[in-house]
């Protein structure tokens, strides 16, 4: 493996085991992707992020062909779609995590905007939260739908299944991801609850001040 890959590798290994060992995902479910020179890398198939290791990733092309090692997750047409639809991004985490999956099963929320502004790090870190409406995991037929909305806004909510979030790098992808839970979780806890919301113009104000994190 040349050293721009085996760099990439090493962190989206990393990362794949912070997931996994933080309970952010769990048994074999989950995938990370890494743009680099050389192609995406990402999360093979069938695999435990907690053990996904070094010599056992995969390398796909920006239309999501499998390039080399052994076969990706097959919703690796989900990360080229959003990666090609931000190009000034680097990364793209999926996860079931609890409370994000929990909230996509709710009936009845905004498809534009799945998840208000509870906090203002939610407002800095995610933002809009666009829910795409059930897809048999893997269906490709979702690849279009994903790449259009991941134009206008960094952070999916898949229907019945769970987030995926994109990032100018994985850092910044995981800190996207892990505050969408976290107000996930606050969401739930707080339903039938008279709750403050962030007004938009707070929102608004919120996210033009942070750093752009895709």
């Amino acid at each position: 493996m040349i050293a721009s890959l085996t760099r990439a590798a090493t962190e989206l290994v990393a990362t794949a085991h912070s997931l996994f060992q933080r309970r952010l995902t769990h048994g074999s479910t989950g995938n990370i992707s890494l743009r680099t020179p050389d192609g995406i890398l990402i999360t093979p198939t069938g695999v435990s992020l907690g053990s996904v290791s070094l010599d056992r990733l995969s390398l796909i092309d920006n239309d999501g062909r499998h390039i080399s090692g052994p076969a990706p997750t097959k919703e690796a047409f989900l990360h080229a779609a959003v990666l090609r639809a931000r190009p000034t991004a680097n990364a793209v985490v999926h996860t079931h995590s609890t409370h994000s999956a929990a909230v996509s099963c709710i009936d009845g929320l905004d498809p534009e905007n799945a998840l208000p502004s509870l906090t203002a790090y939610y407002a800095m870190r995610v933002g809009k939260l666009r829910m795409l409406p059930f897809h048999a995991p893997g269906d490709a037929s979702l690849e279009g739908l994903a790449e259009e909305a991941a134009r206008d806004v960094h952070a999916l909510l898949l229907s019945n299944h769970g987030p995926v979030v994109a990032g100018d790098s994985l850092p910044a992808a995981m800190d996207a991801l892990e505050e969408l839970e976290e107000t996930a979780k606050l969401y739930l806890l707080l339903r039938n609850v008279p709750t403050r919301l962030l007004s938009t113009d707070e929102s608004y104000q919120l996210a033009t001040s942070a750093r752009p994190r895709n």
